[in-house]
């Protein structure tokens, strides 16, 4: 098993790696070690920070890091939580993408990589593409319409329909980022292919404890998220000490500082008003914008903010009131404080 196979774990050559292995899934999970421990981590990072990497890099294995695929596909079908699967396919495409990106422009510029890195060629012919994709310099490639179309058909946007795109000789010209997101649909498509899996009692029953602490740290997974009023003296007393911290400078830890931007996505702020209400510059400033991007694809929020139980687990739940305990998570704390002011007691950040 190699690193490629365990960084891209959804390519034909990764699922032949470990049909050779010759694996038994039920053994793997009675054993339980660090696949299931890292499968389980996929699952949870996918649905609360839209993203399936480590928390700590080349903290396991590539046997352990491939091998906790087809376990994180078995939670995320155990799970049984609305959107869990979409979620879950999703935040593996995003991951992918930041991947495949970083290894296609070292390719590019002609870094020594050695069989580490994926080709740009190499996914391509994955997908059945190589001869549906050509470059044609300055960045650029021309699709075979029938590809475009199975690679852009499910995106979002006027700017993807086939009637606004210029069509020559049975070919759309596409940019390379906007290859980059076809590619990542793809990935997206596939991994969600065959979800949810019917799993036999034998691989389900050793999964119980990694099913509940999933589930724990999911509960009201798709809490309120419209909001049109960005009101700091309203936020959940949890959200204001994060908030007060980025704004003494101090760097928050990762999970702490996830929690916070996610919130205040989730709340309305795109990524410059985030940075402005923490008070952040500088390579701060860059984190919370790559992390906005992160957290948003073409409609909106990928990943919802972390339930209350989260935040005790991340020691991020500090100062509760009355109305921390009636609510799960802090959205609906933010929600439930807006409905009981008064409007002439609201004041919106955004207008002062």
């Amino acid at each position: 098993m190699e690193r490629l196979h365990a960084r891209y774990p959804f390519l034909e050559a990764s699922r032949e790696a470990v049909e050779a292995a010759d694996v038994d899934l039920a053994s793997l999970v009675a054993e339980g070690g660090p696949a299931v421990e890292r499968g389980r981590e996929r699952v949870q990072r996918a649905l609360l920070e839209g993203t399936t990497d480590a928390a700590e890099p080349r903290a396991y294995s590539d046997r352990a890091e491939l091998l906790s695929y087809p376990i994180a596909r078995v939670l995320v079908s155990l799970l049984d939580v609305p959107g869990a699967v979409e979620k879950y396919a999703a935040a593996e495409a995003a991951t992918a993408r930041e991947r495949f990106v970083d290894d296609f422009e070292s390719d590019i510029e002609l870094k020594s990589a050695g069989d580490e890195r994926l080709t740009l060629d190499g996914l391509l012919s994955d997908f059945g593409l190589s001869g549906g994709v050509t470059p044609v310099g300055d960045g650029r490639f021309d699709v075979v319409v029938t590809a475009y179309l199975r690679l852009a058909g499910s995106l979002d946007g006027d700017e993807w329909r086939l009637v606004t795109r210029p069509l020559a000789d049975g070919t759309v010209p596409v940019d390379r980022p906007e290859l980059y997101t076809m590619l990542r649909e793809a990935v997206r498509r596939r991994v969600a292919e065959g979800l949810p899996l019917s799993v036999p009692d034998a691989v389900a029953d050793p999964l119980s404890a990694e099913l509940t602490a999933i589930r724990r740290s999911v509960a009201d997974i798709d809490p309120p998220t419209s909001f049109e009023t960005a009101a700091p003296g309203l936020f959940p007393p949890c959200m204001r000490a994060l908030l007060s911290r980025a704004r003494d400078g101090e760097t928050l830890p990762s999970h702490s500082r996830f929690a916070l931007v996610s919130f205040l996505v989730a709340a309305g702020l795109d990524a410059e008003e985030v940075t402005e209400l923490c008070d952040v510059s500088g390579a701060a400033a860059d984190a919370v914008e790559s992390q906005v991007g992160r957290l948003r694809d073409e409609d909106g929020a990928v990943a919802a903010p972390p339930s209350c139980a989260v935040m005790v687990e991340y020691g991020d739940c500090v100062n509760k009131d009355d109305l921390c305990e009636t609510i799960p998570h802090p959205l609906s704390y933010y929600e439930r404080n807006l409905e009981r002011t008064p409007d002439d007691r609201i004041a919106d950040w955004r207008a002062q």
